[in-house]
């Protein structure tokens, strides 16, 4: 933990509530990163950070600085999103053969595809192929979804990742590989990205994903939730990960999504909850004004 960081987390814990909004403002970004990977949902990842960084507040004065405290955020936030009813509750029970047979469902002819797209139409794929590749996680169980994201897409070292979910290295490695092989063979089959012979490709695909609401149409006024301004290119993705053997292929696609920052301020709305009187910090954000929530499937 850095020196300030450690110095905001004692004076919180203190009681000191422009410490507190500070070390709110501190990880935010961190725990809605998690929520949308683990969620994909951007409505859901919302409610589920603002939840999270709740607990994270309440139970502030446990943190005993036996680990760094990212990484006890980090289990407040996995503890959350395996076990709490209103996460389970959501859960569409998707698995890997329902997903693939969505996906191949609608296709258009690969001839009555552009061969050269427009640049709007390369946003729009870059918007299936992130919410594709986001939401093909969800065919995984809570526990074994939250170990691939851990270890894979925000690379942990095995050592904290087991930490976080409170497992032993050995344990943490069985259960990340078991995740890991599910998402490289489906991947590797069945993604027109990582396997230019699969029947899926984005260019294919994205008739039908409008057509049934999951992508918006150009005409509609919705801007994309995905493929916002960080997200890597739809273009540079595909030469990028067509270079790369199939399970480099695999993690190579599920990092390539944008940092999914906080739309709204929850240090000013936690501080102002618990301490009506407290002056806020002023360097805030501006709130969201656009957290859509599409269907799962693409």
């Amino acid at each position: 933990m850095s020196d300030r960081l450690n110095r905001m987390v004692k004076s919180a814990i203190a009681g000191d509530q422009k410490a507190l909004e500070g070390v709110v403002r501190e990880v935010q970004d961190q725990v809605h990163h998690l929520a949308m990977r683990m969620l994909v949902n951007p409505d859901d990842a919302l409610e589920a950070t603002q939840e999270i960084l709740i607990l994270v507040v309440t139970k502030l004065s446990t943190f005993e600085g036996k680990s760094a405290f990212k990484t006890w955020v980090y289990r407040v936030a996995a503890n959350y999103l395996i076990t709490a009813k209103k996460v389970r509750d959501r859960d569409h029970g998707l698995n890997f053969e329902m997903f693939r047979h969505d996906l191949e469902s609608g296709l258009v002819p690969e001839a009555k595809t552009s061969r050269t797209p427009s640049g709007e139409d390369e946003v729009w794929f870059n918007e299936l192929r992130i919410s594709c590749t986001m939401a093909m996680l969800l065919c995984l169980d809570l526990k074994h979804r939250m170990a691939y994201v851990l270890g894979d897409i925000l690379d942990l070292d095995q050592a904290e990742a087991a930490e976080v979910l409170g497992l032993s290295k050995a344990n943490f490695r069985k259960r990340l590989s078991r995740a890991r092989s599910e998402v490289v063979a489906f991947t590797s089959n069945h993604c027109g990205i990582a396997n230019e012979a699969a029947k899926c490709s984005c260019p294919r695909r994205l008739p039908a994903a409008r057509e049934l609401g999951r992508i918006p149409n150009p005409d509609d006024g919705r801007a994309p939730s995905y493929a916002i301004k960080s997200a890597p290119d739809y273009n540079s993705v595909i030469s990028g990960v067509r270079s790369l053997e199939q399970e480099l292929r695999t993690l190579k696609l599920q990092r390539a999504t944008p940092e999914f920052v906080s739309p709204d301020d929850f240090a000013f709305k936690l501080t102002q909850i618990l301490d009506p009187d407290h002056t806020p910090d002023m360097r805030t954000k501006s709130p969201s004004s656009n957290t859509l929530g599409p269907d799962l499937i693409h």
